[in-house]
């Protein structure tokens, strides 16, 4: 792979990609973020505008990709990624395109990343300004030209990731993603705020129904326990009464009055 890509590789000097306008920036993070949280739990990384350095020795051969997926290799940031060393080449490539990054992205860009072994590339261009349909992918395969094999991208037509297990949907100047098994929508951090946001309000309400249906639970208790002690009392009063009355009685007959027949 080192010999194969030794001479593509940016004049000395040149820079980190920046994005052009917030929406291309906005695009980078969003898709950084979304595909991090996706990915969490997992031997794999995502890297965003940093360097890819593809061959040993070269100082100079080196590409910044918007987005890059690679597995296979320890979780989390790096100041910049070294091909040899980590073992392990991106597998994945989203490239946030312009009318002037059109070329490189298409011809340089995309006849680099085939040759160092990425999967997939995806070119999404936020804007619409020379993709029409604002997302186009393309999908590694292996060929046989004049008796070597080769890799070559072709397009992936039916807008999905095999790599990554998603499906992939333009939404504005945002790439939506979609789970494959569940069809589940990764959530941009927009999204997840205001889920959060609603899930604590829905908590919040259930926690106050909880607490109100507890009161009346506990109101109802105190009130048959009320009406109990209240019944108890009305069954101590009449036979109070009961007993006075027949007390009466029997004074009346000692004194030789039927009380019958008062």
């Amino acid at each position: 792979m080192t010999t194969l890509v030794s001479q593509i590789h940016y004049p000395s000097g040149d820079g980190s990609p920046v994005a052009e306008t917030y929406v291309h920036l906005y695009a980078i993070l969003v898709t950084l973020e979304v595909l991090k949280q996706y990915l969490e739990g997992q031997q794999a990384t995502v890297l965003a505008n940093q360097f890819l350095y593809y061959s040993q020795g070269i100082p100079t051969a080196r590409v910044a990709p918007d987005v890059m997926v690679i597995f296979g290799v320890e979780p989390g940031g790096r100041d910049k990624y070294k091909v040899w060393e980590e073992g392990q080449v991106p597998a994945v490539i989203f490239e946030m395109t312009s009318p002037s990054t059109r070329t490189k992205d298409k011809d340089f860009k995309k006849n680099l990343y085939v040759q160092l072994g990425v999967q997939e590339y995806w070119l999404f261009d936020p804007k619409g300004e020379w993709i029409p349909e604002q997302l186009e992918g393309y999908r590694s395969l292996t060929v046989e030209v004049d008796d070597e094999l080769t890799p070559i991208f072709l397009p992936i037509t039916d807008g999905c990731s095999q790599v990554l297990g998603l499906r992939l949907q333009v939404e504005g100047a945002l790439i939506g993603f979609y789970r494959l098994d569940t069809g589940e929508k990764l959530l941009i951090p927009t999204e997840l705020a205001v889920e959060l946001r609603t899930t604590a309000a829905r908590l919040e309400q259930e926690q106050l129904a909880r607490q109100l249906a507890e009161q009346r639970a506990e109101q109802a208790e105190q009130r048959a326990e009320q009406a109990g002690q209240q019944a108890q009392l009305d069954r101590l009063g009449k036979e109070q009464a009961e007993q006075r009355a027949a007390a009466l009685a029997e004074r009346l007959r000692a004194l030789g009055v039927d009380p019958d027949n008062l």
